[in-house]
């Protein structure tokens, strides 16, 4: 079983930085858009965030274009599953965009959920074979995080992997997570961005994306054990659910809801920017806009 040493996991703190940006839309295999995402990496980097992280279940095949497009950032699967990519056949394209790129991809895991998997079953023993796989292939646990709400698969992010990277949570969460996994393990915790000021108009777009989530026990399940109620997550969420998973507002609101994750032990929060014209989008004017809210 292979453990990742301090001194590792020192090095991708750093290297990650303090904030990155979650995207369905740069995970896109569309031919046509290609420079338009390369593009778009690419000025990523240069407004100064470290880590871009790829939604809907990505493989490296996805994220080795956008590294080849940059000079730094460092791109990460966010989340990966375990039912779609297998473990040889993943550590082998990691091992080659490695030896062109070196540490310049994270590999994000997760075991996804049970209506969008047709092979799901046993969360955290597939993991944890699925880990025991890509040991046996070489690939090193220092380049690998898992998505971890619970506590058992925290501990497996903590024993087998460099960390940690929990979507939909909240800074009491993180708290929670941070405890778990201990001072060294990377946390990232994802965190939903509406650049929006007016409360309704940005609690409709924050619940427009969050239907999708409250559907999946996972997340639901994870809410009720972090102090949520059934109520809230009926009817769309409430608006403390809304409000605790999402940051809106002023700018000056939106920065006190990403530092309160700091606060509570993250050390990387990636930034997924919710706009309602549809996730496959490039809010490349939003990520500007955070760029510059999140400067000193």
């Amino acid at each position: 079983m292979t453990q990742v040493s301090t001194s590792q996991v020192g090095s991708l703190k750093e290297t990650v930085g303090r904030y990155g940006i979650w995207s369905f839309g740069l995970r896109s295999e569309d031919p046509e858009g290609l420079t338009e995402r390369a593009e778009a990496a690419a000025e990523l980097e240069e407004l100064g965030f470290r880590a871009l992280w790829l939604g809907g279940s990505p493989g490296v095949g996805q994220a080795a274009p956008l590294v080849r497009a940059t000079s730094r950032l460092v791109v990460a699967t966010g989340i990966q599953s375990i039912w779609q990519h297998g473990a040889a056949e993943t550590a082998s394209a990691v091992a080659e965009l490695e030896a062109t790129h070196p540490g310049r991809f994270l590999l994000g895991l997760g075991v996804s959920h049970a209506g969008m998997a047709d092979r799901y079953r046993r969360p955290y023993t597939s993991m944890a074979e699925y880990l025991d796989a890509l040991d046996a292939a070489g690939l090193p646990a220092e380049r690998r995080v898992l998505a971890a709400l619970g506590p058992k698969m925290l501990g497996l992010s903590r024993d087998r992997a460099a960390g940690s990277h929990p979507y939909l949570v909240t800074p009491e969460h993180t708290a929670q997570a941070r405890e778990a996994l201990g001072e060294t393990p990377l946390l990232a915790p994802e965190l939903k961005v509406v650049l929006d000021t007016d409360p309704e108009r940005a609690r409709t777009t924050a619940r427009g994306t969050l239907a999708m989530y409250l559907a999946l026990p996972n997340y639901t399940n994870n809410f009720l054990r972090i102090g949520f109620t059934e109520d809230d997550i009926k009817d769309g969420g409430s608006d403390r659910l809304v409000d605790a998973v999402f940051a809106w507002g002023s700018e000056d609101r939106i920065r006190e809801r990403i530092d309160a994750f700091h606060t509570a032990g993250a050390d990387h929060v990636t930034l997924q920017v919710i706009e309602d014209q549809g996730r496959g989008t490039l809010p490349r004017d939003g990520w500007r806009r955070l760029a510059g809210l999140l400067k000193p």
